[in-house]
This record gives structure tokens, C-alpha cells and sequence, in this order.
């Protein structure tokens, strides 16, 4: 991961980077309020991380990158944590395999919220200085790297909670039924030459990096995201036993996974479809207006071929999404799943940020230039452009200022625990 050093960040002043430095540090806690010892210990598939592992991460990345180079005589909170709890940053240290992050039942979880006050006090003493520019484009950085960990945290412990035979809600209280959802309409846009990628003000991964043009032909974007009624249309038609429909490889994760419905769906005993969510089990009847989640690459592209569409390349989606307001159902919503399209029309499509993360046609790639942060710290991004595909638009979990019409997500294409969904596509010529 890397940022730009643009004159906004470099304007920052300390004061106001430690207050955002702090609100971050305690909507992290925040979100664990619901949540027992317990709770934070599990890890119920590979992908995810235990709430006491993400914790202990993003503590870690700000001593690791920020206070062991930048506070003189800084002294780290223990010796063990250097490696303990670094994610896949080998220009740092080996680190444990992913998958057994459960197993970390030491440290406990009070030594963890020490090693967060540590690090936090620490911090402060560095912003009460006046820190190297080099510092606070690592600071923002790590805000926005602790920002993506509490997506990831509430998309794990939902994981974990599912399978959990009690099945218990992350957050009490109901999701509002609402009427049906209002027939899908269509944005044309006519192609052309068009610029895309992070323009330079502000924050931004290195993935969203260099800006360049892209060539698109006539296209046409569906003005909201396909809802659970519709999917569930695919569903009663067949769709999970037509291999026609699916990509090689999708037809063969099908087989060998036994979908048959989008992750964390299933029937209870009348017959009766159910949905899990971060507030329990909810009946299918009462979301099917809002928009489907929690499917793969492989269930979107096969849902849009199924209806004689396509999904949309990362290009059109972000052509289409740069004159859109960067609001919509995020994390500060509370509502902590998707919700109904407004019903009222807009110039742009709707949905376009929050709700899901938007599978794309694209395969996650870098842009034309595209070079990775130099040092250790840029190791994130560019080692993982292969076998992934790029969502785009953010979900109903994510922080309302970690999201950008730039903005690059990227998952295997069989991934289903991540908050994701699909919008349709359409050639114009």
C-alpha cells in the first residue's frame, strides 16, 4: 500500500492527524463492544482473521512502519509482536501461517488493548512533536489500512457468527421490510476517450495509480443493483444446475462447493428461505427488495449471462461513478446490511457507493505505469495482481471516508464472505 503525498496531506496538521488518529483508533474498539473474549478468538474459515488478531494487525503496522523509524528511543511493547502479528510483509519478518490465527490464545485480549494503548500513547507523544512529512503519509496510511481491518472485521465475525449453531445476531433489532424494488432503468453513457484512476488530491492507494486514459465503447449501466427477488429468480429457473451459464472453472467450484444459493441463504424446515445477517436470521420475504449479497465472481458473471447481460469493467463502472456523490448505505448507516434503492430517479445510478461491493469484469491488474511504493511498505498491492478480479463502490460495512470512485477492491473469484453483490451491463452498439 502506498499514498500520495499531495498538499493536502502535507497541510495536515498535527493536531487534527492526532484527533482523526484517535476517532479511528476508537471506532476499531467500538465495533467489538458486541462481542465477547470469545467471539474474538474465531477464526471460522482461512480468509478471515480473529477480532483480536485485526485488533493487534493494525497496531502493529503503526509501531512497525511509523514509531520503531520515526520516535527516537521508541520502545516496542514486546519483541515477539514483530512477527506475531505481521499479515504477509516479508521484508519484515517470516510471520505465522494465516490460517492459524485462532490458535493465538496468547497474547490475551488484555495484553492486546495494552499493546494498543502502548502504541497509542507512543503516537501521540510523535504528533505532539512535529513529525517527518514521510511520517504522516505513513500515518494516513495506516488509518486507512486500520479502516480497511474493520470492514474485515465485521465481515469475519458475521462469517463466524453464521456458523455458530445459535446463530446469534452481532447487533439486536430488525431490518425494515419495504416495498418492492422500482423496475431497473438505464444510463447510457456514448464511450469515448476518458481518463481514469486517483487524480492526485488526497489519499489513495498505489493500485489507483497512474492516471491514464482508457478507450470505452458506447455502454449502458443499469440504475440499481440487482435485488434478492431477482436472484432469486435465477435461482427457481435452474440457474445453479446450468453449466451454459457459468465460466469453466465457476461450473467446477459450483460442483465441488454444492452452491446452490448465495452464501449465508438457506431453508429451514417449512421450506421457508432464510438469510443470515449481522442482526440473525431474517426472512427472504422481508429483504427482497434490497440487493443481493455475499456471492462470487463465478454466481455474478453466471446471474448476468443468465439474463443476457454482462457485468461491468472497472473502467465503466468508474467512468460512470466519477460524477456521482460519494454517499450511500455505509458503515456509519448502522444498518450494517444492503437496503432498497431510493425509489426516486437520479441523473446517475444508484447504489453505486455502498450496499455491496460491485463485481466487475476485471481482472485486478496494474494500470499502464503502475509501480509499486518502494521499500517494505509497498508490498501489499502489486504482489497480489494475479487470479483476482476488481469490485468496486464499497458495501454496507464500509467506513464512509475510506471510499472513493478510484477506489480498487480485489478478491479471488470464488470469494462469497466479503459483502458482494452484482449491477448489470449492456453493449449501446
Amino acid at each position: 500500500m502506498s499514498t500520495l503525498t499531495s498538499p493536502e496531506v502535507q497541510q495536515t496538521q498535527p493536531a487534527d492527524l492526532a484527533a482523526h488518529f484517535a476517532a479511528v483508533r476508537r471506532k476499531s474498539l467500538a465495533l467489538c463492544e458486541p462481542l465477547t473474549p470469545e467471539d474474538m478468538m474465531v477464526q471460522s474459515i482461512p480468509e478471515a482473521s480473529p477480532a483480536k488478531w485485526h485488533l493487534a494487525h493494525t497496531t502493529w503496522f503503526f509501531e512497525t512502519f511509523i514509531l520503531r523509524e520515526f520516535l527516537p528511543h521508541y520502545t516496542p511493547f514486546h519483541p515477539d509482536f514483530l512477527w506475531l502479528f505481521n499479515s504477509y510483509y516479508n521484508g519484515v519478518s517470516s510471520q505465522p501461517e494465516k490460517k492459524l490465527r485462532a490458535t493465538f490464545s496468547r497474547p490475551s485480549l488484555s495484553a492486546i488493548l495494552d499493546y494498543r494503548r502502548h502504541v497509542e500513547s507512543a503516537m501521540q507523544n510523535l504528533l505532539a512533536q512535529t513529525p517527518p512529512s514521510e511520517a504522516v503519509t505513513r500515518l494516513i496510511l495506516g488509518l486507512h489500512h486500520e479502516q480497511q481491518h474493520q470492514e474485515l472485521l465485521l465481515t469475519d465475525i458475521k462469517h463466524a457468527l453464521f456458523v455458530n449453531p445459535l446463530q446469534p445476531a452481532y447487533r439486536e433489532g430488525p431490518l425494515a421490510s419495504s416495498a418492492p424494488a422500482q423496475p431497473i432503468q438505464w444510463h447510457n453513457f456514448p464511450g469515448g476517450l476518458h481518463e481514469i484512476g486517483h487524480s492526485g488530491h488526497g489519499f489513495a492507494f498505489d493500485n489507483e495509480l497512474p492516471r491514464h486514459k482508457v478507450y470505452l465503447e458506447p455502454f449502458r449501466l443499469a440504475s440499481r443493483l440487482i435485488t434478492c427477488a431477482e436472484y432469486l429468480e435465477f435461482i427457481t429457473d435452474g440457474g445453479y444446475h446450468r453449466s451454459d451459464l457459468w465460466l469453466s472453472d465457476g461450473w467446477l467450484t459450483v460442483n465441488s462447493q454444492h452452491w446452490s444459493a448465495p452464501l449465508y441463504w438457506s431453508q429451514n424446515d417449512i421450506g421457508e428461505w432464510m438469510v443470515f445477517t449481522l442482526r440473525g436470521p431474517v426472512p427472504l420475504i422481508d429483504l427482497l427488495a434490497t440487493p443481493v449479497c455475499h456471492i462470487s465472481h463465478y454466481e455474478a458473471d453466471a446471474y448476468a449471462r443468465w439474463r443476457g447481460m454482462r457485468l461491468p469493467t472497472e473502467c465503466e463502472w468508474e467512468h460512470a461513478a466519477a460524477s456521482a456523490p460519494v454517499t450511500g448505505n455505509l458503515v456509519e448507516s448502522h444498518r450494517l446490511h444492503s437496503a432498497p434503492a431510493p425509489s426516486e430517479p437520479a441523473a446517475h445510478p444508484l447504489q453505486l457507493f455502498g450496499d455491496v461491493w460491485e463485481w466487475t469484469a476485471s481482472a485486478y491488474l496494474g494500470y499502464p505505469g503502475f509501480q509499486p511504493a518502494p521499500g517494505t511498505i509497498g508490498e501489499y498491492n502489486g504482489k497480489f495482481m494475479s487470479g483476482q478480479m476488481v469490485l468496486r463502490g464499497g458495501s454496507s460495512v464500509t467506513p464512509a471516508s475510506h471510499i472513493r470512485a478510484t477506489y480498487r477492491n480485489f478478491f479471488q473469484p470464488a470469494t462469497r464472505w466479503q459483502f458482494s453483490g452484482l449491477r448489470l451491463a449492456q453493449n449501446l452498439s
